[in-house]
């Protein structure tokens, strides 16, 4: 009977421990992204998930119109493309 249960004990520790480590801070960032999403707003910038960068110049319901480049071209995205807000830092900056 002794073996069962540290048996089930272990088990259960293994499962608390991978909810702590893997499936909690997962759903954390989610949460963010989603808020970050939705607390958009004309003027920001933003950077797609394809690496494209720009201003955000129209919000919609479930998309954003944005301006990039020097000959300001617009491009509309979906709200779930944007994976960052703010100025990025690139590698190869000096």
């Amino acid at each position: 009977m002794d073996q069962n249960v540290m048996t089930i004990l272990m088990l259960v520790v293994m499962l608390a421990v991978f909810y702590f480590m893997l499936i909690r801070p997962e759903n954390k960032r989610k949460k963010e992204a989603e808020k970050m999403r939705s607390e958009l707003a004309v003027g920001d910038v933003v950077t797609s998930i394809g690496g494209i960068v720009g201003t955000i110049c129209a919000v919609k319901e479930s998309t954003i119109v944005i301006e990039s480049g020097a000959d300001r071209v617009r491009v509309e995205l979906t709200k779930w493309a944007v994976s960052s807000k703010g100025t990025q830092a690139t590698e190869n900056a000096q």
